[in-house]
């Protein structure tokens, strides 16, 4: 149990300056985010970089590894997705995740609110860690994220991704016209 305790304080303390960046421009932009009308988030296709840097464990296992993430999406006129991410997963491991997936914007009348889900292909747990992922068969297997995300600006959002059962993941994103 300390071990456990000591690893989220640490953690959490290397974590502290991003927080607080983050905290700081989330109060400062969200203002400016909610007197945007609707329209502006819903304007023609663009390209997405998304960066996951922190992500918790809904379990703690001394086998877990810090993980991040990477990607690319390319968001339609229309809502729909597709995009792509490297990550080393919960246990160090290289993976990657291809997906298709639909944006819902203007989430109860806040336009800055949305909600965003993807499916698609998900490679990476391999050798001992290959039956921590469901139907997985030589290191692929089935994915599914579902996220809740706040846009702050026209071209930057950030969102929490549900990993499964397994995890909630922090995700920052820019976009690209």
């Amino acid at each position: 149990m300390k071990t456990m305790q000591h690893q989220t304080r640490r953690a959490f303390s290397a974590l502290r300056p991003a927080r607080t960046a983050l905290a700081c421009a989330a109060l400062a932009a969200a203002g400016a985010a909610s007197a945007q009308d609707e329209s502006t988030f819903n304007g023609p296709g663009h390209w997405r970089l998304v960066v996951s840097p922190y992500t918790a464990h809904f379990n703690y296992s001394d086998e877990h590894r810090y993980v991040w993430a990477i990607g690319v999406e390319r968001q339609s006129d229309n809502g729909w997705l597709y995009g792509a991410s490297y990550f080393s997963n919960s246990f160090g491991q290289d993976s990657g995740y291809a997906y298709v997936g639909q944006t819902y914007p203007g989430l109860f009348d806040t336009p800055a609110l949305f909600a965003q889900w993807s499916a698609g292909l998900l490679y990476g747990y391999k050798g001992v860690y290959q039956n921590k992922v469901p139907l997985n068969r030589n290191g692929f297997s089935p994915g599914a994220v579902f996220s809740l995300g706040w846009r702050f600006t026209r071209q930057t959002s950030a969102q929490a991704n549900l990993l499964g059962n397994s995890a909630l993941m922090l995700q920052l994103s820019h976009d690209f016209d």
